[in-house]
């Protein structure tokens, strides 16, 4: 019987563009949040006023402070939305707290709220042709419309920045995939080991016949996207943990190490922080320290990362986050699905606009990290409720894969996106089996 051929597994250029999410060089002072609202507003109104004289020609670009009863101009500003419902720390304190209504934890949102517009002159109410519910506090737009006797601003058209440009995709001739999961859990109720060994056999080759070992090697790099353990909320809530407990903290840690020292053995791994994993909790959240991996981290195939991670494979840019920026827009607007709360981050050209407000931030005082300046190939958001994808087109001919990967351990479910044409499809793994 002849001997099969090994397979050698392709490879793919890659740079790793973390840089800008660092906080090494930082240093608090107990500096204000304003900084950052005050660099993000600077930045994007550069943006606007650039696309002002194409789209509305004619019309004078004023200020909050310089509007004039009746005239028609241009204002750009930093939204604030005004919510009833949003949760506030002195509602904890409040000595008639029944009377604050009881809504449902996931959306926070009402119909009495509305948007209000600001600039370093000032700020003013907002009504008129801009829809409240798809806007959150944070983002910078251009408003076309005239002061109204009642002092408001009567919006009549909303200018974004819309998609930024992107880098042309060189032709790829041949198959190259990369492999998306997130939420893995492992030491949660829903985390199930084999679930996970399965996926791991699968994309190191040890799993299926000859024409599914030959599509594994061609998967040239895993992207881990956040909530890779779960820790015990009773180990984590500020009490001295007893000795006998301690180990226990650190099980789930040792647990991934050992699958993930599998997975860089054979291939590249991209790991990225998630809001329950032991990292900061603000944004961006720095790299996993090394440590946490013993064993996976002797292999140079292994990268931690922050969140949000950016890198290029290939000259196909990508950009992702572990779902924070996806998650706190959808308690504070509405859309019909994730996939579109992404597609406002590019078109607002930032990545999480609800950061300081409702979403925790680092307090950068010369920059905003979160800006998105080159519109990536793949944008990809981590622990959502379910897998969803689409096509997103440009006017200046931008294409970007939107991804939503589902948390592993409630789906069994991972996502591959092929390089060469960006097309996506799950990977899924099922361990029951029926009677």
């Amino acid at each position: 019987m002849p001997v099969p051929k090994p397979m050698e597994r392709k490879q793919a250029a890659y740079s790793n563009l973390d840089e800008r999410y660092a906080i090494q060089g930082e240093k608090y002072q107990g500096q204000q949040y304003s900084h950052i609202y005050f660099t993000r507003l600077h930045h994007m109104r550069n943006l606007l006023h650039a696309l002002v004289p194409s789209l509305k020609p004619l019309l004078p670009v004023t200020t909050v402070l310089g509007l004039e009863e009746g005239k028609d101009c241009i204002v750009v500003g930093t939204l604030y939305k005004h919510m009833k419902l949003k949760p506030s720390i002195l509602d904890e304190y409040a000595k008639e707290r029944s009377a604050i209504p009881l809504v449902k934890p996931h959306n926070f949102m009402h119909p009495d709220d509305h948007l209000i517009l600001e600039d370093e002159s000032g700020r003013v109410t907002l009504a008129g042709a801009i829809p409240t519910a798809a806007f959150v506090t944070g983002v910078v737009v251009a408003l076309h419309g005239k002061e109204t006797s009642a002092g408001n601003f009567l919006v009549e058209d909303v200018l974004e920045a819309g998609l930024p440009p992107q880098t042309a995709l060189s032709s790829a001739a041949e198959d190259k995939y990369v492999v998306f999961v997130s939420g893995l859990s492992v030491g949660s109720d829903t985390f199930n080991p084999l679930q996970f060994q399965l996926l791991i056999d699968h994309v190191t080759g040890h799993l299926g016949d000859e024409n599914e070992q030959s599509i594994a090697s061609n998967i040239v790099r895993v992207v881990v996207a956040g909530n890779s353990v779960h820790i015990s909320p009773r180990f984590v809530n500020g009490q001295t943990v007893a000795s006998k407990d301690q180990s226990r903290i650190a099980e789930p840690i040792k647990e991934l190490d050992i699958m993930l020292t599998q997975l860089v053995a054979s291939l590249p791994v991209d790991m990225m922080p998630g809001c329950h994993d032991p990292a900061n909790f603000s944004l961006p959240q720095q790299p996993l320290h090394r440590c946490l991996f013993s064993g996976a981290s002797t292999y140079n195939t292994f990268s931690s990362c922050s969140n949000p991670h950016q890198f290029e494979l290939d000259s196909v840019q990508f950009l992702g986050t572990s779902g924070q920026n996806i998650d706190d827009l959808y308690k504070y607007s509405d859309a019909k699905d994730k996939l579109e709360f992404m597609e406002r981050t590019l078109r607002w050209r930032h990545l999480a606009p609800t950061a300081p407000n409702s979403l925790g931030c680092y307090p950068y005082t010369d920059k905003d990290p979160f800006l998105v300046e080159s519109c990536p190939h793949v944008y990809f958001v981590g622990n959502q409720d379910k897998y969803e994808t689409r096509l997103l087109e440009g006017p200046e001919k931008q294409k970007v894969r939107l991804i939503s990967i589902p948390r592993f351990s409630e789906s069994g479910a991972a996502v591959m996106l092929n390089l060469r044409n960006l097309e996506c499809s799950t990977l899924s793994f099922s361990t029951s089996f029926d009677a």
